[in-house]
C-alpha cells in the first residue's frame, strides 16, 4: 500500500490536537490566538499571524493537495476515500465532544475534511466516467 492513500488532512487534525490539547490549561482561543509574528503594512497597520492562522493555512494547502490526488484514478482511490471519511468522522466526533475542539480553527478543519470527502467522491466518479467513455470508444 502506498503512502498516497493516507489522507493529508489528518496532518492538520494531528497538529491541532498537539497544539491545543497539549497546550496546558489555557483555553483553545488563548493558544490559537498566540501571535507567531507581525509585519508592518504600508497602511500603517500591523498584520499579526497567529498559531490558528498557521493551522488554517496548513489545512488549505493540504486540502488543495487532496483535491489534486482525487483526480488520479487508481485501485487505491477507494481506500483513500474511505480513510478520508474516517478522518471526517473523527473530526466531527471530536468537534462535538471535546471542549477544546470547539474553535473556529477546528471547525475549518472539519469543513475541509467534509469538502475532501464530498469532492473526492464527485471527482472520482467524474474521472471514472470519463475513463469509461474514453475506453468505450
Amino acid at each position: 500500500m502506498s503512502l498516497r492513500v493516507i489522507p493529508l488532512l489528518v496532518i492538520s487534525f494531528i497538529v491541532y490536537n498537539i497544539v491545543v490539547l497539549l497546550g496546558g490549561d489555557a483555553s483553545a482561543h488563548d493558544i490559537l490566538s498566540k501571535p507567531l509574528f507581525s509585519l508592518p503594512m504600508v497602511s500603517g497597520a500591523r498584520w499579526v499571524f497567529t498559531m490558528g492562522d498557521l493551522i488554517i493555512l496548513l489545512t488549505m494547502v493540504l486540502l488543495f493537495a487532496e483535491l489534486i490526488k482525487s483526480t488520479y484514478t487508481s485501485s487505491t482511490q477507494m481506500v483513500d476515500h474511505g480513510l478520508s471519511m474516517i478522518v471526517f468522522i473523527a473530526c466531527l466526533i471530536e468537534f462535538l465532544l471535546v471542549p477544546k475542539a470547539t474553535s473556529s480553527v477546528f471547525f475549518f478543519i472539519l469543513i475541509a475534511s467534509l469538502i475532501d470527502v464530498v469532492a473526492g467522491a464527485l471527482i472520482g466518479i467524474r474521472t471514472a466516467r470519463r475513463d469509461l467513455n474514453i475506453g468505450g470508444e
